[in-house]
């Protein structure tokens, strides 16, 4: 099959490989990208297979707490410049001060009222468009609460309080001292904004991405000429540093790197005052999962040399 130079590029951001790497990572698996990245991790090219740069929405990440409950919602724009007008930063924080009044399902916030417009969250964006002069939207929310305990919120690179490019909650279940566990909840919060965690447990994490990882890795270990039995402890070894990678409590605590989240969780219940579980975490950054507006990477060659 015909392999385009977009499909190249495209690869190329994801794995940052070479563009002949590429091209023939395409080729041997009929174009399909997943499968190119993982031909590509099992000849040791590329490492990853995180679409890196594929993200393209602007606006904001907002988040709002009560006691014992905590919200972080999404809302879209255009551009940056919109994201830092004062009108579209109130709306998001409007937006954030309404999910926390409801389930904080996206469909609930959607549809809730908008305080003093008449009219629910969607209809009131809607009609903002108007005012700021660009597309907008409400895009996603999520909410955790507690029994007892508290649920931190954190905002990496804010534009203002509360608002920012990424959003994070933590939920800390425990009958100690509120205040001191979300004050752990919030260091918690910025080692994920930082870290980005598959899963807060590995029972969590998907038997899908975990049986990947497991067959790339046994493939990587046969090619090095190993025998089987040794090649199997390799896998395991290997799953197991996956897992400290991917799972935050196996991770190393950013805080404290000499500990992981878990083992810094037990010691900071001394200061809580009694036994504490993390319960839950939301990470939201701006724009994951909406993909980039692609040109032809071949038209782009040409341009730049002059061509027509």
């Amino acid at each position: 099959m015909s392999i385009s130079a977009a499909q190249v590029k495209e690869l190329r951001d994801m794995t940052g490989a070479g563009m002949m790497d590429c091209k023939a990572a395409l080729a041997e698996t009929g174009g399909n990208m997943d499968d190119a990245v993982d031909w590509l991790r099992k000849k040791g090219i590329a490492k990853a297979d995180k679409k890196a740069g594929r993200t393209a929405a602007e606006g904001l990440v907002g988040v709002a707490s009560d006691e014992l409950s905590a919200v972080v919602v999404e809302v879209n724009s255009e551009t940056d410049f919109v994201a830092r007008n004062d009108a579209f930063q109130e709306i998001v924080r409007n937006v954030a001060k309404v999910a926390l009044s409801t389930d904080g399902s996206t469909e609930a916030v959607a549809n809730a009222a908008y305080p003093g417009s008449g009219k629910n969250v969607t209809e009131t964006i809607k009609d903002a468009v108007g005012t700021i002069g660009e597309n907008m939207g409400f895009r996603r929310s999520a909410k955790l609460s507690v029994t007892s305990g508290a649920v931190a919120t954190y905002i990496h690179n804010a534009v203002a309080d509360n608002l920012g490019k990424i959003g994070v909650l933590v939920a800390v279940e425990t009958t100690g001292d509120a205040g001191k566990a979300r004050a752990f909840g919030r260091q918690v919060a910025m080692h994920v904004a930082a870290t980005a965690p598959m899963a807060l447990t590995e029972a969590e994490i998907d038997p899908a991405a975990a049986a990947r990882e497991r067959a790339i890795f046994l493939d990587q270990a046969k090619a090095s000429g190993k025998p089987d039995a040794i090649a199997e402890k390799m896998v395991e070894g290997r799953m197991r540093k996956f897992y400290e990678e991917v799972v935050l409590l196996k991770q190393a605590f950013v805080v404290n790197p000499d500990l992981t989240v878990a083992q810094a969780l037990k010691a900071a219940e001394k200061d809580i005052g009694a036994a504490a579980t993390i319960t839950g975490y939301v990470r939201f950054a701006l724009g994951e999962g909406i993909d980039r507006e692609t040109t032809d990477f071949a038209a782009e060659v040409a341009a730049a040399a002059g061509k027509k």
